[in-house]
């Protein structure tokens, strides 16, 4: 997942970006960058880090112009430590263009022969945001008369581009002289809204991930952009908008609502908070459904974004409610000195227990979900060291069991806990005395009670339906490969579960 800022404005906006960077740090906190437009040059910083490391004053005084667009980086494609993967990605043929992409292509390689072999164009790094700025780049090229451009050929070129590319795609580009372009992908899968704010010097439009990125810098909520819709705000501050994909269908990501948006979002009509507080209704349900007596002392939370559900959870159950981590907000880099062994980062470090809330009791831990296992481990452990009698785990979300191919950076199958393993296995694995999911029905009505025109999710790594398409589990197998990790140990498993490539319930 990434974090993507575009503005048109009255005023310079490098403080601006650099502010709505810092609202949309949890969705990436690899590397960071801004581009700016003077006139017709524009002015890039990007790195690796967090944003307070990338940017220093000098950075910003050199980030000119009164538009931009701006980048968090949580990396799912290339690579981890490249620099030269940080975004915005530049172009200069035949235009000058900077790009931000949030999602992930699922047919990047193909691509990347295309536009070797037929497009004539070099790709320099790994990854697939360069491969669709180049995209981008040639169909605004194709579309063209005598190279100049209007909003008709732009939103042509936006076309072509949903025709070439599958997967999860929000982005936002800046085209040198003409203005911003956002677009997002027809299914809608990772998120894009747009807001306004009008000034004493005219209208400005800023487009983001998310809509706090737009609350915390004073700007007014217009609406999500639509599946497969693009905007164009020229640097006069016209706005342009048209459909550009044929036969759009949303089907937001549901992760999003479970751990990615932060809960003061809301994301295609939906508020992230609301749905959390639904989450822990209905696993609350569920919880006096299949487990009976309740013989729980207190719930507890796993900071930060189980707080909702754990709560309503508690309030439905009737069973006390307590704060019983501490999380230190302020790790920063760890480093293996000379000499010192390699070891097993401890969740220890990020989190400590309250031991009076733990000692001699029942405790029923809440958490958003259970993705690899190894973090509820150590806090099932922690919650025993800490004096309880009994720990008991709740997942607000359903078993992961199968990878994601559309921007989570989860995608290989031997590093997920449930894949292969049953509810009693997992529990065993991570040493709670019981365990319970959330069922992926109940996950869905609790997004829907928010906003029941959502008819569709994209929910593949809990039911292993990919809606582009396109998924195989040849293609599972080759982004695994390309993480390093291999073919998954449990394939022979995983070729019994019911992976259903292409289905859109």
């Amino acid at each position: 997942m990434c974090g993507i800022l575009g503005v048109v404005a009255q005023t310079p906006v490098n403080q601006l970006l650099y502010d709505g960077l810092q609202v949309l740090q949890h969705r990436g906190q690899d590397a960071a960058g801004i581009a700016t437009m003077e006139g017709n040059t524009f002015h890039l910083h990007k790195g690796n880090g967090m944003v307070r490391d990338v940017f220093r004053t000098r950075n910003m005084r050199s980030l000119m112009g009164n538009a931009g667009i701006a980048h968090v980086r949580y990396p799912t494609a290339g690579s981890a430590v490249d620099h030269n993967e940080a975004q915005p990605f530049y172009v200069n043929s035949p235009f000058g263009i900077v790009l931000g992409h949030n999602g992930n292509l699922t047919n990047t390689e193909q691509l990347q022969q295309e536009l070797f072999l037929e497009d004539r164009r070099h790709v320099n790094t790994n990854s697939d945001s360069e491969v669709l700025l180049n995209v981008l780049a040639h169909e605004l090229q194709d579309n063209t008369n005598k190279y100049r451009l209007d909003t008709k050929t732009i939103f042509s070129a936006v076309s072509g581009v949903h025709r070439r590319c599958r997967g999860a795609y929000a982005v936002v580009a800046m085209i040198a002289g003409y203005g911003l372009l956002a677009f997002r992908d027809a299914y809608g899968i990772r998120p894009l809204v747009v807001g306004c704010n009008q000034t004493e010097h005219g209208m400005e439009y800023l487009v983001a991930s998310e809509s706090v990125a737009l609350d915390t810098l004073g700007f007014k909520f217009l609406r999500d952009i639509a599946p497969g819709e693009a905007v164009f705000i020229d640097f006069d501050g016209n706005f342009h908008s048209q459909q550009c994909a044929q036969d759009p269908s949303l089907s937001p990501c549901i992760f999003e609502y479970v751990y990615l948006a932060r809960p003061d979002s809301v994301i295609d009509g939906i508020s992230v908070y609301e749905t959390r507080l639904h989450m822990g209704e209905y696993l609350a349900d569920k919880i006096k459904r299949v487990w009976g007596e309740l013989d729980m002392d207190v719930i507890i939370p796993i900071p930060d974004s189980s707080r909702p559900s754990a709560l309503e959870l508690a309030n439905r159950l009737g069973i006390p409610f307590r704060e019983g981590f501490v999380k230190n907000r302020y790790i920063g880099r760890t480093f293996i000195m000379p000499g010192q062994a390699m070891r097993k980062k401890s969740v220890r470090q990020k989190l400590n227990a309250i031991g009076v809330e733990f000692k001699d009791k029942v405790v029923l831990l809440v958490d958003d979900s259970i993705v690899r296992g190894t973090t509820s481990r150590e806090i099932v452990q922690m919650a025993r060291d800490a004096g309880a009698r009994k720990v008991y785990f709740a997942s607000a979300a359903p078993p992961v069991r199968f990878p994601n191919v559309y921007g989570i950076d989860m995608p290989s199958r031997n590093e997920l806990i449930a894949t292969g393993r049953t509810d009693e296995e997992i529990c065993a694995e991570i040493g709670a005395d019981k365990l319970v999911y959330q069922d992926l029905d109940d996950l869905k009505a609790a997004v829907r009670k928010v906003n029941p025109a959502i008819k569709y999710f994209e929910a593949s790594c809990f039911d292993g339906d990919y809606i582009t398409g396109d998924i195989t589990l040849e293609y599972l197998n080759t982004i695994e490969a390309a993480r390093g990790d291999g073919k998954a140990d449990k394939e022979d498993d995983i070729s019994q579960l019911d992976l259903n490539l292409g289905a859109n319930d």
